[in-house]
């Protein structure tokens, strides 16, 4: 068949290829790909070219969308040409496989040579006479069709030439500001092809029910796995859910599915996109609330038949619409951003953008003051997400912009620099945080007097800070002369007074003065539920404080009380996942725990284990942590086996991430080998206690080798050394206390404490070794050797009572010998 040629001249910059994939049918995906490209076809006065490729060449349909029925060639006659290429090239000059670096090399060339023999353009069509929209259908529907697509064998193409599906998606980038690829379902050849080799960008559009979750799951794992661990393809490949089918009218299914319901079994596809996001990007958190909080695309009557573009019809883009649901989904995927950044988080950076570029052209106060704004915003949208670092760098470019435009002493500049030192204090850099409060304070109490509502926050923020550092006489007279300001102007219930009251009473805290927080964070919590509610996050945040005061005290059963009835309102306010219901049931664990209600202990763990798993992963610090109190908790209840199978999840995962000899995955060995011994494994136990003591010894050599260390790292030598002191502790007061090689670690340990002048740890080991010397089978050499450490110690400490007891000890020992070997002494 003779086609007409486009003529399309290359970009000066590469596009992207966008791949759409589901795992079952019946998702509107393509759809879904269809709409996206007319309206991307559209942007810039309908100047960006947008090529799609119909890759379901199993089931295809793209072209029904665009009313293209002329039977000509496409995708598969274009690879077909492919094989035909590399086998002629083959045939011509055989050339044996290269390997390593080489390999990859030789590939590409052999790729690009194919490529350049076959005119691809040929099998591209315009579909839209009003935009640059560009379709490859699927291929030439005759009645060889089926016969040539089953002969078509996709890994042995792949296997002939690995790097050409990549270079071909390279071509077309040349060409096409976007690729779209709309993707074969299920777990296939050329599905595999079109996520892992094609993509720079992969949206994946499912509907909500578990065959489809678990689908994706698998392949969106295996896609990114494939990308990070083969040579070949380090490319970054971005994931971009999209949610279909989503029926409106049906408020608590869509928020059961979405948000999941652990009674019913259902995960949520919100939860599952975060683990799996976070797990395969390796972030510590993330949150897609506000992504689907706008992408989500419902099922509607008007397009549930025919092949309908909904962007085309439905022009209006009100907040009901498809189009708007698509333009939202556009935001992110072209935009640049992640899912996990918010919508807000893209306004301010789009209007931060277009206000330095417009800096640029015409510098001037009406540009820059915005900008400013817009950097302090973000700057606490940074802070709010724990992003320190991003945010630091906003709060200061806020406050350089402003201090150069208004001056030192102008509100907007006091305001930048008072949020810059809430973050700096939130960070712990509280020199600095002073430094921007003491002068925030003083420019307030001159300009706008002591008692201004501005001067007394900007002295309770100094206050926070003052307390912090550990000054907290100062702390709390400054925040004594606030309440008494706040009382005398406000009444002694304004919500500010009983924020003063509540800032008093931590301090109260921090000085020990337990009793009387006690009384100012009742008043407040009585106060608050007057004012607020008893479910107000104020109250609830004042009744957390209080509970913590009477844990302090020993009230338990009051501290458990509240905590309980702060738990349940979160739960049911905020979700049983939220940050802050998660601190509270671990705070409630501590207090029942300390209550000796193991039962109830272990219920609130393994609430907390499921919950960091879901919101966590399995593999964070937090969540490896809730399973170590878990664990405890079990053994407490006596349940040997269900702790050790806990521990040992903790010990594969340390092990794994940070390494056979890091302080972690050392104290869960020891945790281990604890439950081991209880379990009458003493032989597996003291292994793993060998493979700690080797382990610490090998972590104190390294350390000591690289000389002088930081405070972090004088703190795992320390740990290291506390492991070690106590399995040998716990040996010598065992039927191992005189085997050689215990005996010998005990010796070599107090010598190292001696040489550290660590005289008091050095003391409680040298008791349990003296007891352990003086016992009959030590050998000779080994026992010469201990008492000389022993020696050697009372004498540096000038305890010459003990050195007197050890050399009668030690003549009593000998004597003792000789009788049992029938020696008389002489």
């Amino acid at each position: 068949m003779e086609c007409q040629r486009l003529s399309l001249p290359p970009l000066s910059a590469p596009g992207e290829v966008v791949t759409f994939y589901s795992y079952k049918g019946g998702t509107g995906r393509t759809m879904a790909l269809s709409n996206i490209a007319v309206l991307l076809a559209r942007r810039e006065n309908a100047s960006v070219p947008v090529l799609m490729l119909d890759w379901d060449m199993e089931a295809p349909g793209l072209h029904h969308y665009f009313e293209q029925h002329e039977e000509r060639p496409g995708v598969l006659e274009f690879f077909e040409a492919c094989r035909q290429q590399l086998e002629r090239f083959s045939l011509e000059a055989p050339v044996p496989r290269a390997h390593g670096h080489d390999a990859g090399g030789a590939d590409v060339a052999l790729a690009q040579r194919v490529l350049d023999a076959i005119d691809w353009q040929q099998y591209v069509v315009r579909v839209d006479q009003g935009s640059p929209l560009y379709l490859m259908r699927a291929g030439c529907f005759d009645a060889s069709y089926s016969e040539r697509l089953a002969k078509m064998r996709w890994d042995q193409l792949f296997d002939a030439c690995p790097a050409l599906f990549r270079c071909f998606a390279d071509t077309l980038a040349r060409h096409f500001r976007y690729v779209l690829v709309d993707s074969r379902t299920g777990r296939t050849d050329s599905a595999g092809i079109c996520t892992t080799l094609l993509p720079k960008k992969l949206v994946v559009v499912f509907t909500p029910n578990r065959q489809s979750l678990e689908g994706v799951d698998a392949l969106v794992t295996r896609a990114i796995e494939y990308r990070r661990s083969h040579e070949d393809e380090q490319r970054p490949l971005l994931v971009y859910p999209l949610p279909s089918r989503i029926e409106m009218g049906d408020g608590a299914q869509r928020a059961e599915w979405r948000r999941g319901d652990a009674h019913k079994g259902i995960a949520g596809f919100q939860p599952m996109f975060e683990r799996l996001l976070r797990t395969s990007y390796g972030l510590p958190q993330i949150a897609l609330d506000s992504y689907f909080d706008e992408v989500q695309l419902q099922q509607t009557k008007t397009f549930a038949y025919g092949e309908q573009l909904a962007v085309r019809i439905d022009q209006g883009g009100d907040r009901f619409s498809l189009t708007r649901t698509f333009e939202a989904f556009l935001h992110w995927l072209t935009g640049g951003y992640f899912p996990w950044q918010s919508s807000r988080e893209i306004a301010l950076l789009a209007a931060i953008g277009e206000a330095r570029q417009a800096l640029q052209a015409e510098p001037g106060r009406a540009v820059a003051l915005p900008l400013a704004r817009d950097l302090a915003r973000l700057g606490e949208l940074y802070r709010k997400d724990g992003r320190s670092a991003q945010a630091l760098d906003a709060f200061r470019q806020s406050v350089e912009i402003r201090v150069r435009l208004l001056g030192e002493e102008h509100p907007d500049s006091l305001a930048g620099k008072s949020g810059m030192a809430r973050l700096l204090r939130q960070v712990d850099k509280l020199d600095e945080a002073r430094f921007l409060e003491e002068d925030v304070v003083d420019v307030r109490c001159r300009v706008l007097g002591d008692e201004h509502p501005d001067t007394l926050a900007a002295k309770a923020c100094l206050a926070q800070t003052l307390m912090q550092q550990g000054e907290l006489a100062a702390a709390l007279l400054l925040q004594d002369a606030v309440l008494a300001s706040y009382a005398r102007v406000l009444g002694p219930e304004h919500p500010l007074t009983l924020g003063a009251m509540d800032g008093r009473a931590t301090t109260l805290l921090h000085m020990g003065r337990l009793e009387q927080a006690r009384q100012v964070l009742a008043m407040v919590v009585a106060a608050r539920e007057r004012l607020f509610g008893a479910e107000h996050g104020d109250t609830l945040r004042s009744k957390l404080a209080l509970a913590q005061a009477l844990g302090r005290m020993g009230e338990l059963d009051g501290a458990r009380h509240l905590l309980g009835a702060v738990l349940q309102a979160q739960q049911r306010r905020l979700g049983g996942d939220h940050a802050a219901t998660l601190a509270t049931r671990d705070l409630l664990a501590d207090i029942v725990a300390g209550q000796g209600d193991w039962a109830g202990a272990r219920q609130l763990h393994e609430d907390q284990v499921a919950a960091r798993e879901r919101t966590r992963g399995l593999d964070h610090p937090d969540t490896l942590m809730s399973q170590r109190k878990l664990a405890e908790a079990l053994l407490r209840r006596g349940e040997l086996d269900a702790a050790r199978s806990v521990q040992e999840q903790v010990l594969e995962v340390h092990a794994r991430l940070l390494g056979e000899d890091h302080l972690d995955t050392l104290h869960s060995k020891k945790q281990l080998a604890g439950t081991l011994q209880q379990q009458g494994d003493s032989e597996a136990a003291r292994l793993l206690e060998d493979a700690v003591l080797s382990g610490s010894d090998r972590l104190l050599n390294a350390r000591g080798a690289a000389g002088k260390v930081a405070a972090h790292a004088d703190s795992v030598l320390d740990g290291a050394r506390h492991l070690q002191e106590t399995i040998l502790a716990g040996r010598a007061g065992g039927h191992d206390a005189t085997e050689p090689e215990t005996l010998g670690s005990m010796i070599a340990m107090l010598q190292g404490m001696i040489e550290r002048e660590q005289y008091v740890q050095a003391g409680e080991l040298a008791e349990h070794l003296r007891a352990c010397l003086l016992r009959p089978g030590v050998p000779g050499k080994l026992r010469k050797r201990g008492m000389a450490q022993l020696k050697r110690m009372y004498k540096l400490q000038g305890d010459l009572d003990a050195l007197l007891a050890l050399q009668e000890d030690e003549v009593q020992a000998l004597e003792g010998a000789l009788s049992e070997a029938g020696i008389e002494p002489r």
